[in-house]
């Protein structure tokens, strides 16, 4: 899905609470919380992991078929009516299969990428199907790499892959999470860590407040730059609606001006 080449790009983070299993109730609350959000604001709005549900393991009770999901329909509404791109993840079943699936939606039409980590400790692997590929997005001059909370652990999944005739394969990274407070600080290097060693911006969006499993989120959701500085920075429990611009050009300059990729190691990752 190609966009005109720009120089920035607008992304605004909404960090926010999650009604338990309540899809409903939560895709009327992101409308109040996006009232005044559209295209003349941004170009992209990230919502948290599962935002129709919370990080919830009843996949067979909670998940949406893909076929008709209102939650992937009210995406493609919001993108319309925004005239901008919207993210977030949902738990879908799609031919017979369950995902923690990442679905990207514009005005032009519709992309998805599946979680492709899932998180043992909760008992993930057992209850969702595990993504294979990884899926960039051509949007408005910026190519962007698609996941979901625990995929940021993983630098040989998420490592940039130069070539002769192609150095980067994108320019920012996309991080949409349903991260608990106690592993905070764990989710604030990783966002760090993996702007350092990719040469691109990174974009972390967590929820705040307790699911029902009485699991307590403090948000943190960030913009950090391609040195690992944070642009956007909020370390607290709050919920927040925000926009920030990515510079294409300050990229360019740092990655002709640092040029570490050409020092990078080549590899293959085996699914």
């Amino acid at each position: 899905m190609s966009e005109p080449r720009t120089t920035e790009l607008r992304a605004t983070l909404v960090q926010c609470d999650l009604r338990w299993e309540d899809p409903a109730a939560n895709r009327q609350r992101l409308e109040e919380l996006l009232e005044g959000i559209d295209h003349t604001v941004t170009d992209l709005i990230l919502l948290p992991e599962m935002f129709a549900t919370g990080f919830t393991m009843n996949s067979r009770e909670m998940a949406e078929s893909m076929q008709d999901s209102a939650s992937v329909a009210w995406l493609q509404q919001q993108a319309r009516q925004r005239d901008c791109a919207i993210i977030g993840s949902i738990a879908i079943e799609d031919q017979g299969k369950y995902y923690n699936r990442l679905i990207w939606a514009d005005p032009a039409g519709m992309i998805y990428s599946d979680k492709r980590h899932l998180f043992r400790m909760a008992g993930e692997h057992e209850r969702y199907d595990m993504g294979n590929a990884r899926v960039v997005v051509n949007y408005k001059g910026f190519r962007l790499l698609l996941t979901v909370c625990y995929d940021l652990r993983f630098p040989v999944w998420l490592r940039q892959q130069p070539s002769e005739e192609r150095h980067f394969e994108y320019d920012a990274l996309l991080c949409i999470a349903n991260w608990p407070a106690p592993r905070r600080h764990a989710w604030r290097t990783l966002l760090q860590a993996r702007a350092i060693e990719n040469l691109c911006y990174v974009i972390g969006v967590n929820r705040v407040g307790e699911d029902a499993k009485g699991l307590a989120y403090a948000g943190d959701s960030m913009l950090v730059d391609f040195k690992g500085e944070p642009l956007l920075d909020h370390p607290r429990d709050s919920a927040f609606v925000e926009t920030v611009k990515l510079d294409r050009q300050a990229l360019s300059d740092f990655r002709d001006k640092f040029p570490a990729w050409r020092d990078a190691d080549r590899f293959e990752v085996f699914g």
